[in-house]
């Protein structure tokens, strides 16, 4: 027998979510993206750099609001097995928008992000039903649940 194909009786492991790895994955890189967006602002703050409409020259306001969004971010990336963490990785998205009214590069950053995140939806859920598909089309190899 090919060590490609399992024998009879073998126990198959069920695949990850691809949706739930592609959108834990955009979460965590966004994260990080936005922990240097606070040690950019931060250096930034008293520069004559062209700020947003919204001045933060308080560095715990932007270290708590920064430390806050990145939390968040990382929580979700958890979540991402369940509805309220989708919705909530969503609404992530605005609030990481946002963040454009005070580093306003954080407006295309978050443009790309958010393109990510829809990506992630649609390919993550494409890839998840495609492989629900052939299991039901080949029982033998799908996974023992």
């Amino acid at each position: 027998m090919s060590k490609d194909r399992p024998a009879p009786g073998d126990r198959i492991k069920p695949k990850k979510s691809a949706l739930v790895q592609f959108t834990a994955t955009t979460l965590q890189l966004e994260a990080f993206v936005v922990a240097f967006a606070a040690v950019a602002l931060y250096g930034l703050r008293d520069s004559l750099y062209e700020k947003g409409p919204l001045e933060l020259s308080d560095p715990n306001v932007i270290w708590v609001v920064g430390g806050v969004l990145v939390v968040a971010l990382l929580v979700l990336s958890r979540l991402t097995a369940k509805p309220v963490g989708l919705a909530g990785g969503t609404v992530a998205q605005v609030l990481v928008i946002a963040t454009g009214l005070a580093l306003p590069m954080m407006y295309l950053v978050a443009a790309v992000f958010v393109a990510m995140w829809v990506a992630a939806l649609r390919l993550g859920t494409r890839v998840d039903r495609e492989r629900r598909e052939y299991d039901a089309a080949h029982p033998e190899t799908a996974p023992n649940v």
